[in-house]
């Protein structure tokens, strides 16, 4: 980067074009800051993305995974899992008259969330009055297998949010879109739990790469 002349590096021509006349890699890059010994910033972008499939390879990397890698850390890996986490929230966030009518409206929300990761992990998708939606967040993670669904976390997270009604989403990284007899009894606890606190439980979706399946 160093040898760039100054107007043609990256931040400059962000600043002055405005951040769609740059690559993926320069973009990236910037999120970087610096580079490794030989390797600059930009490059060091380009081989992430050749090794993660891309940006949306990237967005499901494992920010742990993403700091072990040579130059990175866990300061650099930080800022990309926050960078791309916000450019994924903006697919709903962005729409202020999100409304939660059916299955396939909670699984739009999760997908973003769930596809192609290789460890499961569990979601939660807030509503308040009339099925609008409010977020949709993380509350549990685990391996390669199985992540437990919290029935008192989901709650505590509804009901911090001011939510009505909500939906849960979780990844089988197997492949299988069968519910297990674990997502079936975490199924009916949910039910029983949210009527206990006046809640509406929407759904609760499993998802396997990027098809899904309700478990209800």
């Amino acid at each position: 980067m160093a040898q760039t002349p100054p107007a043609q590096r990256p931040r400059e021509r962000l600043l002055r074009l405005g951040p769609d006349a740059l690559t993926d890699a320069e973009l990236l890059g910037l999120l970087l800051g610096t580079g490794r010994p030989g390797v600059n910033a930009v490059d060091l972008a380009r081989l992430l993305l050749a090794e993660h499939g891309g940006l949306p390879g990237l967005a499901g990397c494992d920010p742990i995974a993403l700091a072990r890698t040579a130059g990175v850390g866990e300061g650099k890996a930080a800022r990309v899992a926050a960078a791309l986490t916000l450019a994924r929230r903006t697919s709903w966030t962005a729409d202020d008259d999100a409304v939660v009518r059916s299955s396939s409206d909670v699984a739009r929300v999760v997908l973003p969330l769930l596809a192609g990761r290789t460890r499961e992990r569990v979601v939660v998708v807030v509503c308040g009055p009339g099925n609008r939606l409010r977020a949709c967040t993380v509350v549990a993670e685990g391996g390669a297998g199985h992540a437990t669904l919290p029935v008192r976390e989901i709650l505590a997270e509804v009901l911090r949010r001011d939510g009505v009604a909500f939906a849960v989403a979780h990844n089988h990284p197997g492949g299988d879109l069968r519910p297990s007899e674990a997502d079936v009894a975490a199924t009916a606890a949910l039910t029983e739990a949210a009527g206990r606190c006046g809640l509406r439980f929407l759904d609760h979706l499993v998802v396997a790469g990027d098809t899904w399946r309700s478990a209800r």
